[in-house]
């Protein structure tokens, strides 16, 4: 069993203390990991918005983006799921495949009055994951873990496109971004037992190697944005 093990809980949660020392052996860091968070430049331009807005991010393993964005004060859902593929296609095995065009995504509904489009953006880039990575992240590869934000907006896809473009500027990274930006078309919400996945499964491998540090990261990188209590699916009335 290695961190890139991602198979629903079951007996392999017995298996915790061996994964763990296994991926430890084997050296694999999570794409946004203590070593390689950094507190990045907010938005040089952030516009306000009315209402309740969605914004849909992709970058890597769902469970952890989840985490962290439920983790963010006036963050109101945080869904795992799938976007950029087809409607007939949005499932686990199939998405797996890395043949749909979907990536695994979370949907993120928030109050703008509360925290803005451009620091849900500085929190994707500063710690949900690595966007310099291409074909996956960490130790999960295709297409299906690629790095995107879908927007459903013009404002959004504005503020996307030159903040990536202000970051790769800056020098904030050695590499270049490689995040796309696309419209969404579609959200598919995944399969019950990946919803909560790091908040249900703290001690699960791969949530304690790859993901754990991701929340952790928000904690000390953004402590006016942090919520010590998750909006979770499973319990609409949670508080954020």
């Amino acid at each position: 069993m290695t961190t890139s093990d991602r198979s629903p809980p079951g007996t392999r949660l017995r298996q915790i203390a061996q994964g763990a020392l296994v991926a430890l052996a084997l050296g694999f860091a999570g794409p946004a990991g203590a070593e390689s968070a950094k507190l990045l430049p907010a938005p040089a331009q952030d516009p306000a918005a009315d209402g309740p807005q969605t914004l849909v991010v992709s970058g890597g393993c769902f469970w952890g983006v989840q985490g962290v964005f439920q983790h963010v004060k006036g963050v109101e859902s945080a869904v795992s799921g799938y976007a950029g593929g087809a409607a007939d296609t949005a499932r686990y095995e199939t998405v797996s495949t890395g043949r749909t065009g979907h990536a695994e995504s979370v949907q993120i509904t928030y109050d703008p009055r509360i925290v803005t489009t451009g620091q849900i953006l500085r929190v994707f880039f500063s710690v949900a994951h690595d966007p310099t990575q291409q074909g996956g992240q960490g130790p999960d590869t295709g297409s299906q873990y690629r790095s995107a934000i879908f927007t459903t907006s013009a404002s959004q896809m504005e503020l996307a496109k030159s903040y990536i473009e202000q970051l790769d500027h800056s020098g904030a990274f050695s590499r270049p971004i490689a995040t796309e930006v696309k419209p969404l078309k579609g959200f598919y919400p995944a399969e019950a037992y990946h919803q909560d996945f790091l908040a249900l499964h703290p001690s699960y491998p791969y949530i304690v190697y790859n993901d754990l540090p991701k929340v952790e990261n928000l904690r000390r990188l953004f402590p006016s944005l942090y919520s010590d209590k998750p909006r979770l699916v499973g319990d609409a009335k949670s508080p954020s």
